[in-house]
């Protein structure tokens, strides 16, 4: 009975264990199935893009409804960032998730949809991942500043793509391959509601026909960017609004700033209006928007989508309105250009949650193939904001020991022609700087070992030397100058000059050369019994003038009346007709009268007297026709010069690059045989100081580059002398406005004026580092320039700060700017959290006894 009982136990665990192998192995096919059908419900995203919208003037007050629904029922990041604030390279960045530095879209023209962007760049965005992961992708609105619209870029089903810049009427759109103009009806043609229907409409087909299947959209839109176009029932809008006026509107000149900012001095009064006319504009463009983003949040309710769909809504860059005396504009490294909105909202984030952390538009793309379950690229240098989304566990909410999210806090903003290399342009610009003085750059400078030896290390040039009063000083080696003496001394006595055979130089018959008290001797017998004889010079007075008095013409000899001096011969009496030389007097007693013998004749009616009063005909006050003809005449004859002075320098400028080998005659002792040999030793011994030592020669690459810039600036000169177009300035960006800019009300009816906001020298890395302790702005600028804030102290950044900060920190931030203007990959490009304060151990990374060199910040 024992062992029956036994044996029937051990039946029944085996039926039992067979059981659960069954549900086990069940359990696992569940699993699969559940993960093999999990594709089909990954979630849609939905990226709202804007262009030009700030945040730092407040044009996110007046969307309402943006904010009802991405704020309020999403997350918002209050310190997003763009890279750079320039169109076409922030958007790249957001395609490919890598900084500029690694997508070399520099600029709105160099690379901004290159061939070489279409090859390299293009076909590495996110739309191409997601795409080949069964997403459903689509774009609508702007892409890039120079799209022409000749092709469809991969990764993106249905393609509605603006060519060529922002436009609110009077575009072309490329729809999936096809051009397709449009005018200015609002109805049909405005473009914010265009897009904003086709998108609608493209989401609401895809669900209908493909229910399974995860849509990713790009709604990009053009507002509030110029012409700023509103629609016409938003028109009166804002009347009053100011939010544009910050502390620092107007605030210019800024003499502590790089030197577009030293340039630009307070706005004249049609600038300030022009300012408030144009926030209004674009305020009014952004209620477009704020409609838009409204439709598309309904369209997701109606089709029972909204809970599984993540929506963005961010900008491009940011943009300034007056600030520091600049109109309008961007490319600056400021907070108002580099700071954007940045809302998210989707399944398992927070409504109202506020996110202090710092991201940048190359986490836009990283974030997206996050959402899609995918693996960030190696290449790409941004990080996924997914994991700042998830909520907090309830048990760790209202801990006081929770660890916080490991997230970067320091990030690169980079803007500029990089390829182009500085010395270019070192012969013309002296580099700006606004560094240490020079006492402190000198006392650096000898800390360094090859400058404290007393010029014993072999090639050694300069060497620190301390002075009776206690300062160091920088002196060249000159043990190397004895070597030179004594050949000096010990010269040839060879034949001097060249042989006859030798076409490079002529020196004539040069064997002989008189003593230096026989050639005294025969310049003083020489002046002894030489005549004096007058030169002719070629800027004597003219000989006659023609003069119409009272309707006659009268030929007056302007030689008679200024005999040289020098002349040996009697002067007689002039012997004019008393009644002609009583009319002159009385002519040229009169205010009109013209052409005295010491005037300077300027243009055929007008002269420069001996008094340096200028008088012209009388013609010329008389006739209001004349002198306006002749002041045009004028202002053609300036700019006719202005281009000739233009080219002579550049003829110049060619002479000087391709000057000769040139053989000095005047010295007896020289040997053509020895004149390579010198040559070298020169070169070889020229000694440049250490704060000027840069690099002299430029290789042929260069050279054709710079070629390529010259004429491609004679190109824009002509058109720009066909258009009649005389407010472009050499070296800086400028605008033209007058009443017919704007297309729809409000129009502006108070004239056209010319500004400037740019320079081509405005190229600049910084570092923007926000944290526990340091809210700043580090900038080294291409000129050499550098800029620090403290924006805990200076919110508006209104007072460079450099010259307070220890030069260790410098060194310190240099040294992480570096790193991070090289870096390559998320993996480089998001670096741990570093200290700023030397000396901290416990926060600071700063170690100022470690083994590495000092930058020398003066250099650039």
């Amino acid at each position: 009975m024992k062992y029956f009982c036994f044996a029937l136990f051990l039946v029944l665990f085996i039926i039992k264990l067979q059981r659960c192998d069954g549900l086990t192995t069940r359990g696992q096919g569940l699993k699969g199935r559940v993960q093999r059908d999990r594709r089909n419900i990954r979630p849609n995203i939905i990226l709202i893009l804007t262009d030009d919208q700030d945040v730092e003037l407040g044009s996110m007050q007046v969307m309402n409804k943006t904010r009802k629904i991405m704020e309020q029922g999403g997350a918002s990041f209050t310190n997003a960032f763009v890279s750079t604030p320039m169109c076409c390279p922030s958007r790249s960045s957001m395609l490919t998730g890598k900084y500029v530095h690694n997508h070399n879209t520099y600029t709105n023209n160099e690379n901004c949809s290159s061939p070489s962007w279409q090859a390299q760049h293009e076909p590495r965005s996110f739309a191409v991942y997601l795409n080949n992961t069964g997403y459903r992708t689509a774009f609508f609105g702007k892409y890039l500043n120079e799209y022409n619209g000749s092709y469809i870029p991969p990764g993106w089903r249905e393609w509605v793509g603006l060519i060529k810049n922002s436009r609110f009427y009077n575009y072309t759109v490329c729809r999936n391959g096809y051009k397709e103009k449009h005018g200015s009806d609002y109805a049909k043609d405005y473009f914010t509601d265009l897009i904003t229907n086709d998108s609608i409409n493209y989401f609401r087909i895809s669900k209908r026909m493909y229910p399974h299947r995860p849509v990713m959209m790009v709604i990009s839109h053009a507002a509030p960017h110029g012409p700023e176009d509103s629609a016409p029932q938003f028109s009166e809008h804002f009347p009053n609004a100011s939010q544009h006026i910050t502390p620092s509107y107007n605030y210019a000149p800024n003499m502590d700033k790089h030197w577009i900012m030293q340039y630009t001095g307070p706005m004249r009064p049609i600038n300030m209006e022009f300012t408030n006319f144009l926030h209004r504009k674009r305020l009014q463009t952004l209620l477009s928007v704020d409609d838009s983003v409204e439709k598309v949040y309904e369209m997701l309710v109606e089709t029972g989508e909204l809970d599984n769909t993540y929506v963005i809504y961010t900008a491009d860059h940011g943009y300034h309105i007056g600030q520091f005396g600049l109109v309008k504009g961007k490319s600056m490294p400021y907070d108002f250009d580099i700071r954007v909105p940045f809302f998210v909202r989707g399944p398992n984030i927070e409504p109202g949650s506020i996110h202090p952390h710092m991201i940048l538009n190359i986490d836009l793309a990283p974030t997206i193939l996050d959402i899609a379950g995918l693996d960030t690229p190696p290449d790409m240098d941004g990080k996924s904001i997914l994991k700042l989304l998830e909520p907090e566990k309830t048990e760790n909410r209202f801990r006081s020991n929770r660890k916080p999210k490991v997230w970067r806090d320091t990030i690169l903003v980079e803007r500029g022609k990089f390829l182009r290399k500085k010395e270019e342009s070192s012969n013309n610009n002296k580099q700006q700087s606004n560094n240490l003085p020079k006492y402190e750059r000198v006392k650096e400078l000898c800390q360094q070992a090859k400058y404290q030896t007393a010029c014993e290390q072999p090639g050694q040039k300069w060497q620190c030397i301390e002075d009776t009063s206690g300062k160091l000083r920088i002196h060249k080696c000159k043990g190397s100058l004895k070597v030179s003496a004594k050949r000096k001394r010990t010269r040839s006595l060879r034949s001097r000059g060249y042989s006859s055979k030798e076409k490079e130089c002529d020196c004539g018959k040069t064997d002989y050369k008189p003593a230096r008290g026989e050639r005294r001797n025969q310049r003083q017998l020489s002046q002894t019994n030489q005549r004096y004889k007058p030169r002719f010079v070629h800027t004597r007075p003219t000989r006659s003038l023609s003069v119409e008095f009272e309707g006659q013409v009268y030929d007056i000899n302007l030689e008679e009346e200024a005999q040289p001096a020098y002349e040996t011969r009697n002067i007689s009496k002039r012997h004019y007709d008393l009644e002609v030389e009583e009319d002159l007097e009385e002519m040229l007693a009169d205010d009109n009268a013209v052409g005295q013998p010491s005037s300077v004749k300027v243009t055929h009616k007008c002269y420069i007297l001996a008094n340096d009063t200028v008088h012209c005909e009388r013609e010329i006050y008389q006739s209001s026709r004349a002198w306006r003809n002749h002041k045009s005449y004028i202002a053609l004859e300036i700019e006719a010069l202005q281009d000739k002075i233009k080219n002579l320098r550049e003829v110049r400028g060619h002479l000087k690059r391709r000057r000769p080998d040139e053989c000095d005659c005047s010295k007896s002792y020289f040997n053509k045989e020895k004149a390579p040999r010198n040559k070298e030793r020169k070169k070889s011994n020229h000694r440049l100081h250490p704060f000027k030592e840069a690099v002299q020669e430029v290789d042929g690459k260069v050279q054709n580059f710079n070629e390529s810039r010259r004429k491609k600036k004679e190109r824009k000169q002509k058109k720009r002398l066909k258009k009649g177009d005389d407010c472009s300035l050499p070296g800086l960006t400028c605008f033209t406005h007058d009443n017919d800019h704007w297309q729809t009300a409000p129009f502006w009816n108070l004239g056209s004026f010319c500004a400037c906001t740019s320079a081509n020298n405005n190229t600049y890395w910084c570092l923007r580092t926000i944290n526990d302790t340091h809210n700043i702005l580090f900038c080294e600028f291409a000129t050499g320039f550098l800029e620090y804030f403290d924006m805990n102290n200076d919110p508006y950044q209104l007072t460079n700060a450099v010259h307070t900060v220890d030069r260790e920190v410098l060194n310190e931030l240099h040294l992480q700017l570096m790193e991070l203007r090289s870096c390559r990959g998320h993996r480089q490009c998001n670096p741990r959290s570093r200290g700023l304060e030397t000396g901290n151990k416990d926060g600071g990374s700063y170690d100022p006894h470690r083994e590495e060199q000092l930058w020398n910040g003066w250099e650039g």
